[in-house]
């Protein structure tokens, strides 16, 4: 499965991403790691293959869709992005991003977002789909409105980021915000 706009390719990740994965996601520790705590200072390329190989061999009972998001001209690695916590009870999921630093300002994650939000709506049958930034995350807050996503409230305490409570904008995306 392959989503692209004719700039960026979002696909699933497979164990051969492990060097491009790990090489984008320690040039951006500084910017990102204050909110993905799986991005600490001293991550490794072990890291990096363990979260593959769980990812590439997902247990369907888990729900989670974890994709690369790829400069489809150059095949670059440009950041990640995933639909998780997904309720099918509400037909509803969380989405995730992240972009290395440098490729972001580019419209890369609202461009992303917007490829997974229509595959879980279309593929999935989803309905709704949430993202959930920390007040402070102003960067992930912005990709959220770029990608037409409709700013709800500030939920208090929504995240636990290293063990400290945050509080959190929600987002929602609904089928008809794509169009």
């Amino acid at each position: 499965m392959k989503l692209t706009d004719g700039e960026i390719l979002v696909r699933p990740l497979v164990l051969d991403d492990a060097e491009a994965l790990f090489q984008a996601a320690r040039e951006s520790i500084p910017e990102v790691s204050r909110w993905l705590p799986w991005l600490h200072e001293n991550y490794s390329i072990d890291e990096t293959r363990a979260f593959l190989s769980l990812r590439t061999n997902p247990n369907p009972a888990e729900e989670a869709y974890s994709f690369g998001v790829f400069d489809e001209a150059s095949e670059r690695f440009l950041g990640g992005i995933g639909l998780n916590f997904i309720n099918r009870v509400h037909q509803m999921a969380n989405l995730g991003y992240w972009v290395r630093t440098s490729a972001t300002g580019k419209g890369v994650a609202a461009k992303a977002t917007r490829l997974v939000a229509g595959f879980g709506f279309f593929e999935l049958g989803l309905e709704r789909i949430e993202i959930i930034a920390a007040v402070d995350n102003l960067a992930s807050q912005r990709v959220a409105e770029k990608a037409g996503a409709v700013r709800e409230c500030v939920a208090r305490q929504r995240l636990l980021i290293n063990g400290k409570r945050h509080d959190a904008v929600v987002f929602s995306l609904l089928p008809e915000d794509l169009s």
